[in-house]
């Protein structure tokens, strides 16, 4: 997918996460961790500028997604300033699942093209590919792009009832 298509789907795979946070009483925290999920999404793609590496290869897995959730949690951790532990422990949690699911979005809206994912590399060439549309497909993308927004609204929407 193209720039328009992962942020779509990096909305829609962090909405349910932003409510959570949100009516936890962190809207704040909902909200940057909304914005570097989006900001995020597109890192894989950074293996387009890296020589010797594959395009859709090792920036493309699961590890990868795991070591981004890490190294935004060891940030937090850093950066994180509080009187309690148990916040301490909950913030830099929730900037792991930040990070992973960012890449994790990406990984899932690859996989909606031909050219798919091997999430598992190096362990399993298995490659995933539900072959929906081409990652050029500009409605495609804007279509992603279009329930994400949306995803986010009936999120801020739950939270506004709610809370």
């Amino acid at each position: 997918m193209y720039q328009a298509g992962h942020y779509g789907v990096a909305l829609l795979a962090y909405a349910p996460l932003g409510i959570v946070v949100a009516l936890a009483g962190y809207p704040g925290g909902a909200l940057v961790g909304g914005l570097l999920c989006v900001g995020l999404s597109t890192l894989p793609d950074v293996d387009h500028r890296l020589p010797l590496v594959d395009h859709r290869g090792p920036t493309h897995t699961v590890a990868f997604a795991f070591l981004v959730g890490a190294a935004l949690a060891a940030a937090a951790a850093i950066l994180v300033e509080s009187s309690s532990p148990l916040v301490d422990v909950g913030f830099v949690g929730f900037a792991f699942v930040v990070g992973t699911v960012s890449i994790g979005s990406h990984l899932l809206a690859d996989a909606l093209t031909p050219m798919g994912v091997r999430p598992f590399w190096p362990f399993s060439r298995r490659h995933y590919s539900i072959e929906a549309t081409r990652a050029a497909n500009p409605i495609a993308n804007y279509a992603l792009l279009g329930v994400g927004v949306a995803a986010t609204a009936v999120a801020f929407g739950v939270v506004l009832l709610v809370a």
